[in-house]
């Protein structure tokens, strides 16, 4: 894939911290960059990824290339949405746990508001009204994914064994669809890193005082790994005693906890969770799933609209509802993270990952055909577009906060 220019030049070098370093950031900094985001990015979970490389490897230089790769791989292993848990985890890395609620705060809030209003007014803007601006949306995010997967390629494609494992991760992703493919494309990485295919990286040297640190931090995240599972239990035997709050608290909890894929897959789940309950009719939930499309930010803020909608126009549902569904993303973010970084102590797993960064690469290159590209591009024109938004993106440097309005107002005319 031809290497393309960024759309600017990084802040600073990223440098690979170790477990540790002190945060070099702030929790209000993160909260700020990720709250433009959540203002801009739309697309999906696998245009968000690409927003969020160019934002914060590319252009500001918050972690080096290898430890976003092993981000998206932890997400893509846990339970719950993942492009919010790679916004959690680089919240992390920048300001410590406060940048990674501020990183959750900030790209969620924007959507969360957006739908709980609309859970207030959902009969004054019908689905298929937004369709034409939801297509030049899509485009938009095509053009975020291809920026994205290209500066993550030129890391992959300078050598041929990790080109392969790249092509090869691509092609098994996109053989198998949905969780099978992503965890083969994951194991063939990590195979591929261990027989050596993909380099031999050394652990940080700082011996091995820097080793008890590092498992010292991993025993830390434990505690955050007993309560998720903890409320996994306890909240169901809450539930008879809390009525309408209980089931919301219960029910969006479970859906965060026990579905792999993101929001596409848990909102089915939600779906027989509350319409099957009476909690919400069939035709509102439908209504908003349509208007989740159309904001910005994590599709799981619809759980705003539904929690608003359950409680009879109460934002407070709206709140408990967003704060239950993504609980379990805090708490395994949480913990682990330190385990990720303690394994980077070892030869054996550094050399895993190394595999598992070029497996993560393949990953958004089958996202990018499907889903991304055969339901954003419908004919000529569509490429047409698609091809100008990338253009704007790599060449023109066109900022992504003008460049998702101005495919938005395209979308009508295709």
């Amino acid at each position: 894939m031809p290497r393309l220019r960024p759309t600017m030049a990084p802040d600073r070098a990223p440098e690979d911290r170790s477990v540790t370093t002190a945060p070099a950031g702030s929790a209000p900094e993160v909260f700020r960059a990720f709250l433009a985001l959540g203002c801009t990015g739309f697309g999906g979970p696998v245009a968000h990824i690409g927003y969020f490389h160019e934002a914060f490897v590319r252009r500001r230089g918050w972690i080096p290339e290898e430890r976003f790769a092993a981000f998206v791989a932890l997400a893509q292993l846990l339970p719950g949405p993942a492009s919010s848990q790679v916004g959690m985890a680089i919240g992390h890395a920048r300001a410590g746990l406060p940048g990674l609620f501020a990183a959750w705060a900030g790209f969620t809030l924007p959507s969360a508001l957006l739908m709980s209003a609309a859970a207030l007014g959902v009969g004054l803007v019908r689905a298929e009204e937004l369709a034409p601006f939801l297509r030049g949306l899509a485009l938009a995010a095509l053009a975020a994914v291809v920026n994205a997967l290209a500066a993550m390629a030129a890391r992959q494609t300078g050598d041929v064994r990790r080109a392969s494992v790249f092509v090869l991760a691509a092609v098994a992703a996109v053989l198998l669809p949905g969780l099978p493919g992503q965890f083969a494309a994951l194991a063939l990485g990590a195979l591929a890193g261990l027989l050596g295919l993909c380099g031999r990286p050394e652990p940080p040297a700082d011996g091995a005082a820097g080793a008890d640190r590092a498992a010292a931090r991993a025993k830390a995240g434990i505690p955050w790994l007993v309560a998720f599972a903890a409320l996994l239990v306890l909240l169901p035997l809450l539930r008879p005693l809390l009525g309408v709050p209980g089931a919301l608290a219960d029910g969006m909890y479970r859906a965060g906890s026990l579905v792999f894929g993101g929001g596409h897959v848990i909102l089915p789940l939600l779906r027989n969770e509350f319409v099957g309950d009476g909690l919400l009719s069939e035709p509102l939930f439908v209504a908003g799933y349509g208007l989740a499309q159309a904001v910005p930010g994590p599709l799981l803020s619809f759980s705003a609209y539904v929690g608003t909608v359950a409680t009879g126009g109460s934002p407070l549902g709206g709140l408990l509802a967003v704060v239950a569904v993504f609980a379990p993303s805090w708490l395994l973010v949480a913990g682990s993270l330190p385990l990720l970084e303690a394994l980077r102590r070892h030869r054996r797993a550094l050399a895993a990952l190394a595999g598992v960064e070029a497996a993560v690469t393949g990953l958004l290159l089958a996202a990018l055909y499907d889903p991304v590209f055969v339901h954003a591009v419908h004919g000529h024109r569509d490429f047409a577009l698609a091809l100008l938004a990338v253009a704007a993106l790599a060449l023109w440097r066109v900022p992504v906060w003008l460049l998702v309005p101005l495919c938005a107002l395209a979308g009508p005319l295709l």
